[in-house]
């Protein structure tokens, strides 16, 4: 298998865990996939729900009004965004909130982002005086907080792991400068091997994948949630299922690529993994936090309201706009598509737990 080994800088023969292979090759500083190039769209490698629809926007803006009003209508709020992509959402989200002047002029919108590539794609589409970019969540410090992510979990590395002869062994890739990268599947840590048989949904695996990044990302946001009140709402494609399997996949040019060419194609594809939303929700209940019930992308949207929605704005449309409109509605809500395959979750710590969404 050939690559590039001047771009990715590896040394020869070095043991690498691989969700830290895939934290270099993806978030590497001017090196990394998400830090030289625009993912996002029909000319990128794959495509988001605020990139397809405005409509997933402005219902999610819907819901973020709506919890503000379940959590009192404070008159300090804080909104973070993780992840945002090229600001699609955050550019809708601003738009809409402008129609709720109390709640506009009570927010702070913060904008999460590692990318300094991504964070200057933002900064040219979003103009907002309102919008502030951050890179931790020491400047939130008062009033409560709604976090919310679409596609962000998904996009933290993993570690994987595997049995044998009752043995966890945590898969590593090494450069080999004549043949490529390969794997390779050593002991796992004892600390490692603790923290996984903490979480009951893990118990009887074989294979088994762990999101110790996305743990000591959630870990930070559950902390500010625990000390502020508020939530994190997270949208992304997922199961709740044991699936006993590796869930990696590379996307290029909005197409899977073949397991056999992953390594040629790292630094140059998008690398993602199934989000595990049972281990979530064990994680959330683990940590003292309320969780609503996880539903489906389709459901959580229909209950908010998007179906009449989009009725409503029909009526000012001509028929190219209505059906362009209806077919990015269809790729939202279709079983098959993204309607069932994406899941919604909401941890959160508040006296009131009557958020919209969820029954």
């Amino acid at each position: 298998m050939t690559c590039n080994i001047e771009y990715l800088n590896f040394k020869s023969n070095r043991l690498i865990p691989f969700d830290q292979f895939v934290e270099t090759v993806l978030y590497k500083p001017k090196i990394g996939y998400y830090t030289k190039k625009i993912p996002f769209g029909r000319t990128g490698d794959f495509i988001t729900a605020p990139t397809i629809s405005n409509l997933f926007s402005e219902i999610i803006s819907i819901w973020i009004v709506s919890s503000w009003e379940e959590l009192g209508k404070p008159r300090c709020f804080n909104f973070v965004e993780l992840g945002p992509g090229d600001g699609s959402f955050a550019k809708v989200f601003v738009n809409t909130l402008k129609k709720f002047p109390n709640l506009f002029n009570s927010i702070n919108i913060y904008l999460y982002e590692k990318s300094e590539f991504l964070k200057n794609i933002q900064k040219e589409k979003l103009k907002d005086s309102k919008i502030k970019w951050i890179n931790n969540f020491d400047k939130i410090n008062k009033g409560p907080v709604i976090f919310f992510g679409n596609e962000f979990f998904d996009a933290i590395p993993i570690k994987q792991f595997t049995y044998k002869k009752k043995l966890l062994l945590e898969k590593y890739c090494y450069l080999d400068h004549v043949k490529g990268f390969k794997e390779v599947y050593q002991r796992a840590k004892i600390e490692d091997i603790k923290e996984i048989k903490n979480f009951r949904v893990l118990k009887d695996l074989k294979f088994i994948e762990f999101p110790k990044l996305g743990i000591l990302e959630m870990s930070k946001i559950v902390k500010k949630i625990k000390k502020l009140s508020g939530g994190v709402l997270l949208i992304d494609y997922g199961y709740t299922k044991l699936l006993n399997r590796s869930t990696i996949q590379m996307v290029m040019q909005n197409k899977k690529v073949r397991t056999d060419d992953f390594f040629k194609n790292v630094g140059k594809a998008d690398i993602t993994s199934l989000v595990n939303f049972s281990l979530l929700k064990e994680y959330f209940l683990k940590n003292q936090m309320n969780v609503k019930k996880i539903v489906t992308q389709k459901f959580f949207l229909e209950k908010m309201g998007i179906v009449e929605r989009a009725k409503i704005l029909e009526k000012k449309m001509d028929l190219k706009q209505k059906n362009y409109m209806l077919s990015t509605l269809n790729r939202l809500l279709n079983k098959k598509l993204m309607g069932d395959l994406f899941k919604v979750i909401f941890a959160f710590k508040s006296k009131s737990n009557n958020f919209l969404g969820f029954k």
